[in-house]
């Protein structure tokens, strides 16, 4: 990208822009974008391009969920920085952007720039973090069905090399945007992919899951596929997660290892830990809050469906991954419950939240869970769509650490998915949304 010393938009243009996207994801979780000619960077850069309140409460099926505070009358700016520019398409670059007043001050439901102040949050306790992302996708034919219809072997070989045109052209694309891969392969689900980006500040993570969906969109397009980054885009078939990890440091080290507690755990990572499985049931709306996800969020799915954790445990919420010569980036914390429809900055930001809390709290560590949770008595998580909405809405912890508007905004647009699909046959539903979460 751009040589420092050099003009940004004749650099640009040198390397095939002529026009830059900058994109906002909304409460639904669906990414939204605004487009300039190059010549306007400046202006994206430094008052943004207007858009309507309304773009935070858009909801999964093009409709508006406004709330006393959104309505027909505003307006915000969307900004980017340069610096964050990618290539992603020809002749199109893209950066993430922030929503911001007319006076240039974060705008209150801006879900990147409120990860960002959970951050400094975290620096302000002299703490620093780093979070990971694990992508899955399922590939589509061009008209939205399946994409193959040979049987399916789950990391096999030869579905792998079925698809390896597929995928050496996304590990290309993605070394050409900077988007850092460090795994990928086919999964379990029939046509699902799933990729593994490198560790980076949170916020730098929720940019990267960004940029891989688009990615990964304009990949499987030339090749004639579409892409599904649904909870469930097939009924009765695998779900798509969109897991987070977590690790954190202090001036003596990491907090996940090192210690004297189970696996290593020092006393401020246990309340880590406690925090983030303290906050769940609150939370999950944030997590796992469409309409879809419920039917994913199911015991013997690998979606961490129960509040738990565990060592290498995939049936727990929270996976423990400890330091070891197999983990190269040392002892870290899966949150499985995370899909494809959570706004990924707000996940971030309500699971590093819940982290900081348990530590503030000095919560205690719940027992481990060292075998299958169904075959314990830790109980699943209420899933139910209406219950998790009227959860968060009622959490003052949600509120806390998300802030009032953000969770009225969330409510707001589950609320609407819930009356729209609520009383749906799930195979109706899941044909209606297989694309909202594309890119």
């Amino acid at each position: 990208m751009p040589a420092a010393n050099t003009s940004r938009t004749e650099d640009l243009r040198a390397h095939g822009v002529e026009i830059v996207a900058g994109s906002l994801t909304d409460l639904a979780g669906v990414t939204r974008a605004k487009y300039v000619p190059l010549q306007r960077l400046s202006a994206f850069e430094k008052s943004g391009m207007g858009v309507s309140p309304s773009w935070s409460v858009f909801c999964v099926d093009s409709g508006i969920a406004f709330t006393p505070d959104i309505g027909v009358v505003g307006d915000l700016r969307i900004r980017i920085d340069p610096d964050d520019l990618r290539l992603i398409d020809d002749g199109v670059a893209w950066a993430p952007a922030s929503l911001h007043d007319q006076h240039g001050n974060p705008a209150p439901l801006c879900t990147r720039s409120l990860l960002s102040d959970i951050e400094r949050s975290a620096a302000d306790r002299g703490l620093t973090a780093l979070a990971g992302a694990e992508l899955e996708f399922t590939l589509l034919s061009d008209e939205g069905g399946h994409a193959s219809a040979e049987p399916w072997s789950p990391y096999g070989m030869r579905t792998s090399l079925d698809r390896s045109g597929f995928l050496v052209d996304l590990a290309l694309a993605a070394e050409m945007a900077g988007l850092e891969i460090e795994q990928l392969h086919t999964e379990y689900g029939h046509d699902q992919v799933e990729v593994s980006l490198a560790p980076a500040t949170p916020v730098a993570v929720a940019d990267s899951v960004i940029l891989a969906r688009i990615v990964i969109g304009r990949v499987a397009a030339r090749h004639g596929l579409k892409v599904s980054f649904s909870p469930v885009p097939f009924e009765g078939e695998a779900g798509n997660g969109a897991h987070l990890h977590l690790s954190l440091a202090d001036t003596d080290g990491p907090l996940l290892s090192g210690g004297p507690g189970p696996h290593g755990l020092r006393d401020a990572g246990q309340s880590a830990i406690a925090g983030v499985l303290d906050g769940l049931p609150d939370l999950l709306g944030v997590y796992a809050g469409s309409t879809l996800s419920a039917a994913r969020l199911k015991p013997g799915n690998w979606a961490g469906a129960t509040k738990c954790w565990g060592l290498e445990n995939r049936e727990a919420a929270v996976r423990f991954v400890a330091a070891t010569p197999g983990n190269p980036h040392g002892a870290n914390v899966e949150l499985k419950i995370i899909d494809p429809s959570a706004n990924p900055y707000l996940a971030a930001a309500a699971l590093l939240g819940s982290a900081l809390r348990g530590i503030d709290k000095a919560l205690p560590l719940p027992s481990e869970v060292t075998d299958d949770p169904a075959a314990t008595a830790a109980q699943p998580l209420p899933t139910d769509h209406r219950t998790v909405i009227e959860t968060l809405e009622s959490s003052s912890l949600a509120a806390d650490l998300l802030t009032p508007a953000v969770i009225q905004g969330l409510v707001a647009v589950r609320r609407h998915e819930l009356t729209t699909y609520g009383d749906r046959p799930l195979a109706e539903t899941c044909q209606a949304l297989r694309l909202a979460w594309s890119c």
